[in-house]
């Protein structure tokens, strides 16, 4: 942890808390998602967040209402950050009409324009080129806004990234893209995959800043980003915000991951792990007692039980709803 003991005294109790309840929330939701994927309630692609928790959970605090966010198919924990109701999504998640794209998105296309998420998008890198037509919205409506855009290592080599920088650079739209960069692009190592300098300059040639950021660390990810955030809404053009992450899942739900040791993933986990770190800081500078952490914990358990018995029960879409919102 490089976090300035400064960084504490802007996060009051109430907020710590808050913050230690979205990571549990987010690691606990997609465990049960990985329960309800081996026993056939999910079908398809299911990429879960597991490792990269902070990430989300860090920008959800300096997050605004107005602010529009936009991502890739691992999407769930940041609905659930945005504060849409863990139901909804698990419905979703198990393609039930309750569901909060009535089950026709599934994992990869969850959509809430109620919270200003954009999806879930399953074309690698698409959604870096609507994050910046989002930014352009704000900037059209004035209506002091910014586009959340968030993209992986993967994504980052994807020509369509760098023609969003370029118009969002040229028109100083108000987008922060957030690189969340696991390392690994489906099954192949970074190292492997970028040449040149590394991800770290590519904004470079854009004029585009790139901040560099510990995204398995909460406070971290809040310190950085902050006030880098308000000179993007302020009219100062887009900024790149490297989260340096890890997923400790595959790719996906039929990924094993061979490409990677067991003792990498199992070092990482002792050593970065964003929710036993959140704990300790939690108990050393906050005051924050052992119960306090195991009774939100407790009741974040309930509610992820709460929502897969919800989505299980709830029911699947009519045949008549095939042709619905779909134009032929």
């Amino acid at each position: 942890m490089n976090v300035s003991s400064s960084m504490f005294h802007e996060i009051d109790l109430d907020g710590a808390k808050d913050l230690y309840r979205k990571l549990v929330l987010a690691r606990f939701f997609e465990e049960q998602a990985a329960v309800l994927y081996s026993q056939g309630h999910i079908y398809g692609f299911c990429h879960l967040y597991i490792g990269q928790e902070a990430v989300i959970a860090g920008l959800s605090h300096v997050k605004q209402p107005q602010d529009s966010v936009v991502t890739s198919y691992r999407d769930h924990a940041h609905m659930l950050a945005l504060g849409v109701p863990p139901n909804v999504i698990m419905a979703e998640l198990c393609g039930r009409t309750q569901g909060c794209s009535r089950g026709k998105g599934g994992s990869m296309h969850m959509y809430c324009k109620e919270r200003n998420f954009y999806g879930g998008n399953g074309i690698v890198g698409a959604q870096v080129s609507i994050g910046a037509g989002l930014a352009f919205a704000h900037k059209y409506n004035d209506d002091g806004g910014v586009a959340f855009t968030f993209y992986g290592d993967g994504a980052a080599n994807q020509g369509q990234v760098f023609e969003a920088f370029n118009m969002a650079s040229l028109w100083k739209l108000p987008v922060v893209f957030v690189l969340e960069n696991n390392h690994y692009a489906l099954g192949t190592a970074e190292n492997r995959a970028v040449s040149g300098s590394g991800l770290s300059t590519r904004g470079d040639s854009f004029g585009i800043p790139t901040i560099m950021v510990d995204g398995m660390d909460v406070f971290d990810v809040i310190k950085k980003s902050k006030n880098v955030i308000e000179k993007v809404r302020c009219g100062d053009g887009p900024v790149i915000l490297h989260m340096d992450t890890y997923r400790y899942k595959g790719h996906s739900m039929s990924d094993p991951a061979n490409y990677r040791s067991r003792d990498e993933v199992e070092n990482i986990k002792k050593t970065r792990d964003p929710i036993l770190n959140t704990k300790k800081i939690l108990l050393s500078d906050f005051g924050v007692s052992t119960d306090d952490l195991t009774k939100i914990e407790n009741e974040t358990k309930v509610v992820v039980e709460t929502a897969a018995r919800f989505a299980i029960e709830s029911s699947e879409p009519d045949s008549s709803d095939l042709e619905k919102d779909v134009i032929l």
